[in-house]
């Protein structure tokens, strides 16, 4: 059988990559559908969509419109 690379190791047939420490481990996709979650309850409960939003603009008539016509 062939050589096995630094950094893999022989399980049955397969060769596999040995298990990275702790420290490596990325977020998970769960880890970040949570924290937007997070994010968009906080903004819920306190209302952060509140302060973003500008005060809806009242509507003015033209004044070329005809009035009784």
């Amino acid at each position: 059988m062939g050589q096995v690379p630094d950094g893999y190791h022989r399980v049955r047939a397969h060769i596999r990559r040995n298990p990275a420490g702790k420290g490596s481990k990325r977020m998970s996709a769960w880890m970040i559908a949570g924290l937007i979650a997070g994010v968009w309850l906080w903004g819920q409960v306190f209302g952060f969509d509140e302060a973003a939003s500008a005060p809806p603009v009242a509507p003015q008539p033209s004044v070329s419109a005809t009035v009784g016509r």
